[in-house]
């Protein structure tokens, strides 16, 4: 987590997002193709979907419509 913090304070410093998502796929059911420990640190902007709500899912708009019906 040190090392996310320190990457985060670089992020903040060189691009100012206004948030971030973290994400972490543990196993083959999650999505993980090689076996062993990273973490996707993704800047976010105010305005950079049209719905952020669920998060690291909205990174890819249209990955994320899976609230609907």
């Amino acid at each position: 987590m040190e090392l996310v913090a320190a990457e985060r304070m670089t992020l903040d410093s060189e691009f100012s997002p206004d948030g971030y998502n973290m994400g972490v796929n543990v196993n083959a059911a999650a999505g993980q193709s090689i076996f062993h420990v990273h973490i996707h640190l993704i800047p976010r902007y105010a305005g950079d979907t049209a719905n952020p709500r669920g998060g690291v899912r909205h990174v890819i708009p249209t990955k994320a419509a899976y609230t609907r019906k």
